[in-house]
This record gives structure tokens, sequence and C-alpha cells, in this order.
């Protein structure tokens, strides 16, 4: 019913060889499987299909079997496969061959295979919390692939991220990118205010996480003037 496609010797063969191997090399050419270079795929979309409010049966059948499997075993042997997982690496793949006329570096790959396996466990962990909701099953998966890149961590010498969806929560208006210290001064901040809640209006200024000037006036302006 074109349920398996993919799952094939010749598809697989031609994915796993390691053309350094001479025993692989060999049933290569025995049983007339064809070298594959480069896997691109696109993963059915279980999480849309389920934000959609599809049946259950639309949803299963969403789950990708040919593909997860492509992904994983062309990402396993990146030393002689690239493995394009997603369309938003498209741009980057082409660039990439063109500039280097189709001889990419180990980093290169090994870069893509990082990729491949972050869109194989986020796709893993997506269906098993559809089926979890009903048997609560005591584990935790987590999975966000969407990191924002802060100006730099606690340190300027260290890295920084911010997951989740800082636009929905705020608009930033002007200045420079924001590091993990801005973060933290803004999570304090909005606890603070948290705390204000329907009063009047209060401007609370703050550095390192502390309050450092706070006041409750009968406008905002006010209150900034005197915090």
């Amino acid at each position: 019913g074109g349920r398996v496609k993919t799952l094939h010797p010749k598809v697989f063969g031609g994915i796993l060889n390691r053309q350094n191997n001479d025993s692989d090399v060999a049933e290569l050419a025995e049983y007339d499987i064809p070298q594959i270079d480069v896997v691109i795929v696109d993963l059915y979309p279980f999480e849309k299909t389920v934000a959609s409010g599809a049946s259950n049966q639309d949803i299963i059948e969403k789950i990708d079997i040919g593909g997860i499997s492509l992904i994983r075993a062309a990402a396993k042997n990146y030393a002689d496969v690239i493995c394009v997982s997603s369309v938003d690496d498209y741009a980057e793949f082409l660039e990439l061959i063109t500039e280097k006329n189709g001889t990419l570096t180990e980093a290169n790959r090994k870069r893509f295979a990082a990729k491949a396996f972050n869109v194989s466990s986020h796709y893993d962990s997506a269906i098993f919390n559809y089926f979890n909701q009903d048997h609560e099953i005591a584990a935790l998966k987590v999975s966000e692939t969407k990191g924002k890149v802060l100006r730099y961590g606690e340190n300027p010498h260290q890295k920084g991220f911010f997951f989740g969806n800082f636009d929905e929560l705020f608009t930033k208006l002007h200045g420079k990118e924001l590091s993990y210290n801005n973060l933290l001064d803004v999570d304090a901040a909005v606890n603070l205010m948290l705390e204000f809640k329907n009063d009047a209006p209060t401007f609370a200024i703050l550095k390192h996480n502390n309050a450092c000037g706070l006041a409750q006036r009968n406008t905002i302006k006010q209150a900034y003037v005197d915090a």
C-alpha cells in the first residue's frame, strides 16, 4: 500500500557502505548496489498533524519509518555520506557543495550528522509525548531546537542560548543583542513586578538581578523618576 519504499538492502547498502572497507566495497560490486553519497530527507510532519487536531489514525500515519531510518543510516556513515535532514539546511548544503566543488571536510560532514541526530531525536520525543499523554510513563522528553544565540553567557568568554519564544514575551526596541545576564535581569524584573500586579503604577530599576531603585506613584513617569 505504499508504506514500504526505501527499506531495501540496495538503498541501505549504498548508504552504509564504508568506502575504505574492502569487504563493503566488494559486496556492493557483488550485489550490484549503487554507492549513495548524499541523503536528503524531509520527515512526515508529525507535530503539525498533531497540532492540527487530526484523528489518531491520521497522526499514526505521519510517523515516518523509512525517512527516519535513512537519516540515521546516513548520519552514522557521515564519513562517506552527507545527510541533509531538513529543508532548513538546503541553502547551507548547496552553498558548501558549490564552494567546495562537492568535496566537504570531515567537520562539515560531522556538522550535518549532528543536525540529523538533532532532527531524529526531536522527532522521537514528539512521538513519545503524544503516546504518553494517557499513560504517564515517568519520563521527561524535552526537545527545543530553535535556540536564540545570546551575545554571551554569564561571562564574555562563554556561549549562551535562549530557548523558547522570546518575541512572544517581549519586543526588543533597540540596543545590542541580549546576553545571559540581561535575561536574568529581565526574569528578576518580571518576578518583582508580579508582586505589584493591579497596584498603582510601579517602576523598578535592576542591576545584576537586584532592585537598586523602586517607586510606586500615580504615573509611570513619576515612578520612573523617583526610582
